[in-house]
């Protein structure tokens, strides 16, 4: 089992920025592709970011692409997703997500198949 606590949402104007972390505890994290989705209200959960174990591959949805950066520090457990020139459109509840697949296969398949959820933290982006 991998627990995740996702922290860092807020309350942000338009064209700020905001960094969420998610911390992990139980099994081992760094054998885990870490990944960001967000939900807004009325609309199915969708794929933000992904970063292979190793940091060696990262993966964005594209209405993030150039704005927003995943990375992890291993030592710490901890993965993050800096989210800079936010808008309105980014509002949403923002999850963190392990799964022992790819980057890009994270990004592609149902979320209902991703392995490890958190619970969550909001992030609303006013105009």
């Amino acid at each position: 089992q991998v627990q995740l606590v996702e922290s860092g949402g807020g309350l942000v104007q338009a064209g700020g920025s905001l960094r969420l972390s998610c911390v992990a505890s139980g099994r081992t994290f760094s054998s885990y592709t870490m990944g960001w989705f967000r939900q807004a209200p009325g609309k199915e959960r969708q794929f933000v970011a992904a970063i292979s174990w190793n940091s060696d591959s990262t993966y964005y949805a594209d209405s993030v692409k150039g704005r927003f950066t995943i990375s992890r520090d291993n030592a710490k457990n901890t993965v993050y997703l800096q989210m800079n020139s936010l808008k309105p459109e980014d509002t949403a509840v923002y999850y963190c997500a392990a799964d022992s697949t790819t980057p890009q296969v994270m990004g592609a398949i149902p979320s209902r198949l991703i392995d490890y959820w958190g619970q969550g933290t909001h992030v609303t982006v006013s105009s």
